[in-house]
């Protein structure tokens, strides 16, 4: 991965300018760890809440993820036509498509989390596992992520 631009003093000082460029350093090995897998990030991060979630309604798993219908419809078409998720009419309600998970698509999903994993050891391996803990904490703290 390409060194960093240099930065003004005034602004590499700057904890927002340093989160956004390690955010960009951790998104470019996730992706390439991914890319591994055959698996784009807004792809894994869908197949991860239908895990977590499905079966789930396809506007709720949109709404979970903050993502915009018409592109939660390109992507589960794309996560469907691998063979990772099924959509269906939901028992519940009919004119609703359920999602789930394949075979196929757990394997895969656990797969991902591996290498993802692997790309966040990396990102993070300048710091020690006492370090890692407490930079996780901070992070949750100032991003309000629980």
């Amino acid at each position: 991965m390409a060194e960093n631009p240099p930065a003004p003093s005034r602004i590499r000082a700057l904890p927002s300018w340093l989160l956004g460029r390690a955010a960009a350093r951790g998104r470019g090995l996730v992706a390439e760890a991914l890319a591994r897998h055959d698996m784009k990030m807004w792809h894994h991060v869908v197949l991860a809440a239908v895990a977590d979630l499905g079966p789930v309604a396809q506007a709720e798993l949109g709404r979970t993820v903050s993502l915009d219908p018409k592109d939660m419809v390109g992507i589960l078409n794309d996560l469907q036509a691998a063979g990772l998720v099924v959509r269906a009419p939901d028992p519940a309600d009919r004119r609703k498509n359920a999602v789930s998970l394949t075979a196929h698509g757990e394997r895969r999903l656990e797969e991902c989390t591996k290498a993802g994993a692997g790309a966040n050891d990396e990102l993070l391996a300048p710091l020690s596992a006492a370090e890692r803990e407490q930079f996780l904490e901070m992070l949750r703290r100032i991003s309000g992520v629980r």
